[in-house]
């Protein structure tokens, strides 16, 4: 059986240990050097970039997220041991772990950590799908000729050049289309390296539960769950009409996946639908000058996103919720597209005084839409705000000096609220 080495990356036949190195870390697959179709997912990213850069957090658990009224955002995995998942309110994180240091997101950095990895995945492959910052789908399929080596090879060296140039590591998996690429790598986290091969897919997948489908979420199992499907062995059993009938397109698509057949390609031009922030506050807000802060800071991280995407949007959001749980959106377009910062914040403060609710509120988000090219955000004359290019132009100069000096170079006074 071929086996691969993942920290010298030396081939050799079945073994529980490499005969160049010693290292345990081999994996050993009959398919290992046929599998072309990939998935790449970082190992508790936010909270890795955070280690990374304070070595004193490397021994205690981390969460990124908000007040205790906010979500988790990721936790490293000496809290996840103790029960934190992400999307989990904080407060219950801090009960099951309440040593845990509590960080709030740094987007910048995790951005520029992104993006040193896909310039790594780009030296491999021109198919490199994102799924988000810290995740892609990556098809090798015919890059053994160009590098001289399996994608497997290809991959084992990716992860091996994240851990000593960027100090970040991830897990792989590997398979022949990206359902089951996705389910393998969230089969051995951290640092690992798993495979699905096409002659073991139905056997691996039988006795596996619906929710390993990306994309059928809470709603979709109840739904799947009253019709009697909790396994892939449920759905074999079902006719592909009845499903399309009950279950529409996505019936057509569980008949598929039962089988494990994904038709999808890897596509390196998927396009980003929206870009958006929000925050949940410890206590319910409903002062103006609170709320206005909120917006800038909320709006600089959509900018700063869609600068880094290189993208504009048409559509301003705002996503208010009262501490009722009511739900409030408002949404403006423009004339022109955006990725500014001083106008996605002058919309959406906009949007709230004409929203005429005092609040308070809990949560408040700002999202941005219908996004195209950045080339399309340049500023057109505007009668109703001459002064728009003039800012839009120190925003620039303002970027300019961040990436030279850092973040905190340039910090606006409404920020500070």
């Amino acid at each position: 059986m071929p086996a691969l080495c993942r920290d010298c990356l030396a081939r050799f036949d079945s073994g529980p240990r490499c005969p160049s190195c010693r290292s345990p870390r081999v994996t050993n697959h009959d398919e290992l050097f046929s599998l072309s179709i990939a998935h790449m997912d970082c190992d508790a990213f936010y909270a890795s970039v955070e280690k990374r850069d304070n070595p004193g957090l490397r021994d205690k658990p981390v969460i990124i997220g908000g007040g205790r009224r906010g979500v988790v955002s990721t936790a490293c995995y000496l809290a996840r041991i103790r029960g934190v998942r992400s999307a989990m309110p904080m407060f219950q994180a801090l009960r099951l772990c309440p040593e845990a240091e509590v960080i709030k997101p740094r987007m910048q950095a995790y951005a520029k950590a992104s993006r040193a990895i896909r310039a790594m995945m780009d030296d491999l492959t021109p198919a490199v799908e994102p799924l988000s910052l810290d995740e892609a789908f990556l098809d090798l399929s015919g890059t053994e000729r160009l590098h001289g080596a399996p994608p497997a090879v290809l991959l084992a060296g990716l992860i091996r050049r994240m851990e000593s140039e960027l100090g970040l590591s991830g897990s792989i998996g590997l398979s022949h289309n990206k359902f089951l690429a996705k389910v393998a790598s969230d089969l051995d986290k951290p640092r690992g390296f798993s495979l699905i091969g096409k002659a073991e897919t139905a056997a691996f997948l039988r006795d596996k539960p619906v929710r390993l489908i990306w994309g059928v979420g809470a709603a979709g199992q109840a739904a799947l769950e009253n019709a009697g499907i909790r396994s892939f062995d449920d759905l074999l059993r079902w006719e592909r009409k009845d499903l399309a009938v009950r279950f529409g397109t996505m019936g057509e698509r569980l008949w598929h996946l039962a089988r494990g057949t994904d038709r999808r390609r890897v596509s390196a031009h998927a396009p980003v639908k929206s870009i958006s922030n929000e925050t949940t506050f410890h206590e319910d807000i409903g002062d103006p000058d609170l709320l206005d802060g909120h917006l800038w800071r909320l709006s600089e991280k959509v900018a700063d996103r869609a600068k880094a995407k290189a993208l504009a949007g048409r559509v301003i959001t705002l996503k208010l919720k009262r501490s009722n749980h009511r739900l409030l959106t408002r949404r403006q377009s423009l004339a022109c597209p955006t990725q500014f910062a001083d106008r996605i914040y002058r919309v959406a403060r906009a949007l709230l005084d004409a929203a005429a609710d005092p609040g308070p509120f809990r949560l408040v988000g700002v999202g941005l839409t219908e996004l195209g090219g950045a080339a399309e955000a340049e500023p057109v004359p505007d009668l109703l705000d001459p002064d728009a290019a003039r800012r839009a132009e120190a925003e620039r100069a303002t970027d300019r000096i961040r990436a030279r000096f850092g973040p905190d170079a340039i910090i606006k006074g409404r920020a500070l609220r």
